[in-house]
């Protein structure tokens, strides 16, 4: 069973989006993936608009009024990873390896609860970690959720797990464009802005699928 104490009206922080701020959590949904229980979370931020999250994934922090998160809901970081005991979800991700973690993808981008449209803008946006020295260390923070991952892992282990995470997305990205194909979403206008790794990639990929 995952933690069920999300309540509509809570504040809650995408520990991997800073920036988008606090946000409202609007709606939830229970639902049924892979014979599991889960909650489908609709959340309005400030400045960025109402998104959606399965609750095991997102791991959305919890706020109160002085604006600290509840550690309850935090996503798992390498440190809860290493502490967590027993079921529930974090005990299921707990079963992983840190190396795991550092490899996989968020939720949303092959969550089939979210719209074809809103997964294809969130794994346009993964590809804004490009490699380079300052972003692989923002995105070994978002992966870790350890402020200093220097700490845990030397820079080529870091750049081994970059490697993989980004075969990963491209693998995952293949998916995608397959799925856009065959519901006829023009790829074209989600590169409108997008950042230049993926400018580079996706077009790629296309032709490799052609």
């Amino acid at each position: 069973m995952i933690d069920t104490s999300y309540k509509k009206g809570d504040r809650v922080r995408h520990p991997s989006r800073p920036e988008w701020g606090t946000g409202v959590i609007t709606k939830i949904e229970s639902v049924t993936r892979d014979r599991s229980s889960d909650l489908r979370l609709w959340v309005r931020f400030p400045s960025n608009g109402e998104k959606t999250f399965l609750a095991s994934a997102a791991g959305l922090e919890v706020v109160d009024d002085q604006g600290h998160a509840d550690s309850v809901h935090a996503r798992p970081t390498l440190d809860a990873v290493h502490l967590a005991k027993g079921g529930g979800w974090l005990g299921e991700i707990s079963k992983r390896t840190p190396e795991e973690l550092m490899v996989s993808l968020p939720g949303e981008a092959a969550d089939p609860f979210l719209p074809l449209r809103k997964r294809a803008e969130f794994i346009v946006k993964l590809y804004r970690f490009d490699g380079t020295p300052v972003r692989l260390i923002e995105w070994a923070v978002a992966q870790s959720g350890v402020e200093d991952p220097m700490s845990r892992f030397n820079r080529q282990e870091l750049e081994q797990f970059y490697t993989r995470w980004l075969f990963n997305l491209e693998t995952q990205t293949r998916k995608l464009l397959t799925e856009l194909r065959r519901d006829n979403i023009a790829v074209d206008a989600l590169l409108v802005g997008a950042p230049p790794l993926a400018a580079r990639t996706i077009p790629r990929l296309q032709r490799e699928l052609r």
